[in-house]
Parts: C-alpha cells; sequence; structure tokens
C-alpha cells in the first residue's frame, strides 16, 4: 500500500480517537478473531465515513448500524469474521461479493484480495459507495447493480464469494460460479433462525460448515434504481 493510499485511508482520523478504534480491534481479538491482516484492515479502514454523518460518533461501536433503504453496515465483527473465514486457507485473487451497501465490507475485502467483483441492486447505495471508495483511493473493485440472487456470471469463476445480506437457501447461481477449492461466506434462513455457512467447492460436490447463529437484513430479488 503506498503512502499516500495509506493517508487516505486514516483520514478524519480525529474526529474518531485512535484510541476508540483500539478498543474496537481489542474486542475483535478478545471475541475470537486472529487474522492479524484482517484485524490490521479493520483498525485503518475509516468506518466513520461509511455512516451518516449523524451516526458517526457511533462508527466504531461494534454494532451494524442502518444506512437508509431498510438495508445497515454489518458490524465491524461480523466483516473480520466472514473476512477471515474467506482467506482461512490463503491469498484469494477474485472474489465476489453480494451486496455492496455501504461499501465498508467492499472496502475491507479490497484491502485483502486482489480483486472484489461486487453487486448491489440499490443502485443510490452503490452509487455512494463507488464514491467512498474512490475517495480512499481503493482501485480494485468493479460494481454490478443487478441481483445478487444471479451473482456475476460473465466474470465467473470466483476463489471466494461473500454474501452480506440472509438467502432463504444457498442460491445455485453462486454455487455454480465457484471455482474448484472456492470457498462462500454466506448467512442461509429466515427470520430469527439464520446460520453462517461456510461452502467450499471441492473435487467432488461441495463441503458445508454451519458457524452459528447470525442477523442479517434479507437478500432480496430484482435490481432497484
Amino acid at each position: 500500500m503506498s503512502r499516500e493510499q495509506d493517508d487516505m485511508l486514516r483520514r478524519g482520523i480525529g474526529m474518531t480517537s485512535q484510541r476508540t478504534r483500539e478498543r474496537l480491534i481489542q474486542r475483535l481479538y478478545e471475541e475470537g478473531v486472529s487474522n492479524a491482516k484482517v484485524l490490521e484492515v479493520i483498525r485503518r479502514t475509516p468506518r466513520h465515513l461509511f455512516v451518516d454523518e449523524a451516526l458517526a460518533h457511533r462508527a466504531y461501536e461494534d454494532t451494524a448500524l442502518p444506512i437508509g433503504h431498510n438495508q445497515t453496515i454489518s458490524q465491524p465483527y461480523m466483516v473480520a469474521r466472514m473476512s477471515e473465514l474467506l482467506l482461512e486457507a490463503g491469498p484469494l485473487d477474485k472474489v465476489m461479493e453480494i451486496g455492496t451497501g455501504s461499501g465498508y465490507q467492499t472496502a475491507v475485502l479490497s484491502q485483502l484480495v486482489e480483486r472484489v467483483f461486487s453487486v448491489e441492486r440499490i443502485k443510490v447505495l452503490q452509487d455512494r459507495a463507488k464514491e467512498r471508495l474512490v475517495e480512499l483511493n481503493l482501485r480494485n473493485v468493479v460494481f454490478r447493480w443487478g441481483d445478487g440472487w444471479e451473482g456475476w456470471p460473465a466474470l465467473a469463476p470466483y476463489n471466494g464469494i461473500i454474501v452480506t445480506a440472509v438467502a432463504t437457501d444457498v442460491p445455485q447461481a453462486l454455487l455454480d460460479q465457484l471455482a474448484p477449492g472456492g470457498r462462500l461466506v454466506i448467512p442461509v434462513g429466515s427470520g430469527e433462525v439464520q446460520q453462517l455457512m461456510l461452502i467450499i467447492r471441492e473435487e467432488q460436490g461441495f463441503s458445508r460448515r454451519v458457524l452459528g447463529a447470525v442477523r442479517f437484513v434479507p437478500l432480496l430479488n430484482g435490481p432497484l434504481a
């Protein structure tokens, strides 16, 4: 990472003290996030830029926050945990994100993998996310406005796929777009019963691990202007 890019990522640190950020990192570590690179990226990524100004003082709490359009920015623990799961088997070249949202998870991923392909159905949210990533000089992300259930088949396969909304079942299209050995991290379920899953494409079929209860907004069909 260049010094210029690092400076951009640290912009605004005066309004949210370094001590506040360090408390968040310590909490994530105590909750079981152990990947040092993931923790460092969370530490230096200015989460307050991805929330409404009125909520900026809460940006480094370990909680989800509203971003409008019935969507939320995921809690830092979940961003860190899902990123860590993707990287568990080593570095990744090509990752698809389903649900750009605020762009915070996108920004974190872009500093951990070579390329990110991000799909979002709500155009106004994705447009704002694009602006934030340009401001932070994060240039290895390509965006698509479309239906997350369909993924981005034209650019498949992907070494990793991360889904930031809960699906009632695992979309077949996403399984089809996973490269051999690729990893899919996705919340599955409905209502109060949601489970985070890690799915790996093996030589013969897929292996699945259930990683515990989570709470996400639903993965909906169809693009929305």
